[in-house]
């Protein structure tokens, strides 16, 4: 210890600038490490790592001839699927012998097929054979619930569904997910429900038209929501960014939305028969934010001006929110 009495000893200019130099290198590491520590708990957009897959896209070639997008109405789910698929062409236009596809329900919630808050059983044993008839080798059904899978897809009927057309149910696994990669408004670098696409060559989304209590509605380009992993709640307080960000995320084959009976409030869980009013309508199509645009608009009866994420999309140009004038079709079952 010094002697407060003797003269404070000099140092050369040489080595205060060595050991402000540390001195800098040990606070600029403590600052990196905690900022890397923060990153890891924390979402934050522009921030993420830039590393991962990137999806190819599953979408075919615009035929000018063939309509974009179908609107079947009628009473039954398989007989207005396959007039709203037969309006577009047909299953052939979109599916070849040997293909495998990948289709996406939204199955996040355990409850029963009543409360449309799930894609329907019929909606999926329509969509499913239709695949097959086309020449199909292969059918994967994927998603990820919220609540637990194998009550989820039990309780909504579609584990019924696959076991009778032997269709590859698949649950998400600890190794079934990776990082995906993306230049979106708010996804970046995130976990994503890869394994199924490892072996696809067509993918269909198929959802219900519901409601939905933090984006308005929940319908196809909400559906691709539920191929994200990890703590996908930090997504809401950005959800209309996220959600269009799925239109440049996925490019679909072909997207299905189920109309026929529609969870008009209450959304996404639902749990009230009143809360579900049968419209007797499916759309199909190429384009899910025209798609998305007329179930919000037809089948929820809501201004389009107040869906934040149809204008996002269609700005960003990843679809025509105006589907009148997207070449369509109507038609009754």
């Amino acid at each position: 210890m010094n002697n407060p009495s003797e003269p404070t000893p000099r140092i050369s200019r040489r080595e205060f600038l060595l050991r402000a130099g540390a001195a800098g290198a040990l606070i600029a590491g403590s600052a990196a490490g905690g900022l890397a520590m923060w990153q890891r708990r924390h979402f934050v957009p522009g921030f993420q790592e830039k590393q991962g897959l990137h999806l190819p896209s599953y979408s075919l070639t615009p035929d000018k001839l063939l309509p974009e997008m179908a609107i079947a109405h009628g009473a039954e789910h398989e007989k207005v699927i396959r007039a709203a698929i037969g309006a577009l062409g047909g299953m052939g236009r979109f599916i070849s012998k040997g293909d495998v596809v990948v289709i996406k329900p939204n199955v996040a919630f355990d409850r029963p097929p009543a409360l449309a808050a799930t894609t329907h059983p019929d909606a999926l044993r329509a969509v499913a054979r239709l695949v097959l008839e086309a020449g199909a080798a292969k059918v994967l059904v994927a998603d990820n619930p919220i609540n637990s899978p194998a009550g989820c897809y039990l309780k909504s009927g579609l584990l019924a569904v696959a076991n009778e057309l032997h269709l590859d149910l698949l649950y998400p696994e600890t190794n079934s997910f990776s990082p995906i990669q993306m230049d979106g408004e708010i996804l970046r670098h995130w976990s994503f429900f890869d394994a199924p696409f490892k072996r696809a060559t067509k993918v269909i989304g198929l959802a219900p038209c519901k409601d939905h209590n933090l984006c308005h509605a929940s319908m196809t380009m909400k559906n691709w929501y539920g191929l994200l992993g990890g703590r996908r709640n930090q997504f809401h307080q950005h959800i209309h960014s996220i959600v269009s960000d799925f239109a440049l995320m996925m490019k679909p084959t072909l997207v299905v939305l189920d109309g026929m009976n529609v969870l008009m409030k209450n959304g996404p869980t639902g749990g009230r028969l009143s809360d579900v009013k049968k419209m007797g309508t499916v759309v199909a199509g190429t384009d899910m934010v025209a798609v998305d645009s007329y179930g919000y608009t037809h089948l929820l009866e809501r201004d389009i001006a107040e869906l934040t994420y149809i204008h996002k999309a269609n700005d960003r140009g990843l679809g025509n929110m105006n589907w009148k004038q997207t070449r369509y079709k109507e038609v009754q079952a």
